[in-house]
């Protein structure tokens, strides 16, 4: 009987594992096509690096507003709701970046692109905290991987599609009707998480009771305010090291995505066709170290590890600054690629499982803090750019690398 009943429970443990690494998938290739033709689509519509930067403001502004309502949205339906919901708007809007002719219209796209990349985001990594749960070991690296192979695919996709010189539009068409394709199929073996509804708390009966003047009801509101905003700083303040962790890591990924391209056109002068071959070589060993990044912290310890990580990426940065030729280029956005592979995983599981607060509102607290860092870092860069040049940009951005090497060394003050 037993022996018949953990053959049912391994099937279906695994069919949720893979529904959510597929779902992962979905949303770096998203990102990733998106990040592969920047530099055309700036290019179409005559974009200086200040107004591009100015564009990819949009990115954050539409991730900030998601955030109140993704944590909402997750408690009232679950998870798995808000998952399906987010990820087919997410690539619904993909192919309409393509289609942008102006500047405005390609800004008020990306804010909702970035409304639901966030969303998705967030109840994607929900579900992989619960998976994690269910194995009773740590395997949020896994899915990481997943997300940074699907940026390598994306990346190489799109690569070839420049060489080609077919439009972007077109290329996230068929991206838009393969991310379709997998929350059809995923969708059934997500987690299924209960709703929390919870139930109105009746207020006692007020009838032949003084009501409260409108001076005493503002101070009550200002009140109730002031309690709410404690609460909430208290605990940003308690995940405050894993916040910043992530913050600085995803700055380094946000850059990477989105400037890679143009980086290698601009400075190292690379043709279109191999433009991308550096954000190609970032996402391999990204991809490459995110699922070897469990084994290795099992051995050395999430401290060393998030140090190494640190290391890797600042050396990366600066190779790719000190040396701009192809291949020293190519070399150094390889090291940038290893050192972030294992950052946000470590912190989003460290969150997942923090006791000061609910894993979903922790795991959005820490997750928000990270993806304001991945989406703001691109439009500092466009408007350091603009002042100086790309390269002092990428040399500012190191200094994210060697920062998370000294918080690394904190890592047990915030778990």
């Amino acid at each position: 009987m037993l022996q018949s009943l953990s053959i049912e429970v391994m099937p279906q443990k695994r069919a949720t594992r893979i529904a959510v690494s597929s779902l992962f998938f979905l949303t770096g290739l998203c990102f990733a096509s998106w990040g592969s033709r920047i530099a055309a689509i700036q290019q179409s519509l005559h974009m200086s690096d200040g107004g591009l930067g100015t564009a990819l403001l949009a990115l954050p502004i539409g991730s900030v507003l998601s955030m109140p309502v993704a944590g909402y949205m997750i408690a009232r339906f679950g998870s798995r709701h808000v998952l399906m919901i987010a990820a087919t708007c997410y690539a619904i809007i993909l192919p309409t970046l393509g289609l942008a002719q102006a500047p405005w219209q390609l800004f008020c796209i990306l804010m909702l692109f970035g409304f639901a990349g966030n969303m998705a985001n967030i109840a994607v990594n929900t579900q992989a905290v619960a998976v994690e749960a269910l194995y009773g070991r740590t395997i949020m690296a896994s899915f990481h991987g997943l997300w940074s192979l699907a940026g390598f695919t994306g990346a190489s996709i799109g690569a070839f599609m420049a060489g080609q010189g077919i439009a972007p539009y077109q290329h996230f068409l068929l991206i838009t009707a393969i991310a379709v394709v997998i929350v059809v199929v995923s969708a059934k073996y997500t987690v299924a998480h209960t709703a929390v509804k919870e139930k109105p708390k009746r207020l006692p009966s007020v009838e032949g009771q003084p009501q409260l003047s409108t001076i005493k009801k503002i101070r009550l509101w200002i009140l109730k305010t002031q309690v709410k905003l404690r609460g909430l700083w208290s605990l940003v303040m308690a995940l405050r090291i894993l916040g910043v962790i992530a913050f600085c890591s995803m700055i380094c990924e946000g850059t990477m995505f989105d400037w890679s391209v143009v980086y290698f056109k601009k400075v190292i002068l690379a043709p279109d066709g191999r433009a991308g071959i550096g954000l190609s070589a970032f996402m391999c060993t990204m991809a490459s170290f995110r699922f070897v990044a469990d084994w290795l912290t099992t051995r050395m310890g999430h401290r060393k590890v998030l140090q190494l990580s640190g290391i890797l990426t600042a050396s990366g940065l600066l190779i790719a600054v000190a040396l701009p030729y192809f291949v020293t280029g190519v070399f150094g956005f390889l090291l940038v690629g290893a050192g972030v592979s294992s950052v946000v995983p470590l912190v989003y599981s460290a969150a997942g499982k923090s006791k000061k607060a609910e894993p979903g509102v922790a795991l959005a607290t820490v997750s928000t803090v990270g993806y304001l860092g991945f989406l703001m870092g691109p439009p500092l860069i466009g408007f350091v750019a603009q002042a100086s040049s790309l390269v002092i940009s990428f040399s500012i951005i190191a200094v994210m690398g060697a920062c998370i090497a000294i918080m690394g060394s904190r890592i047990k003050t915030a778990d």
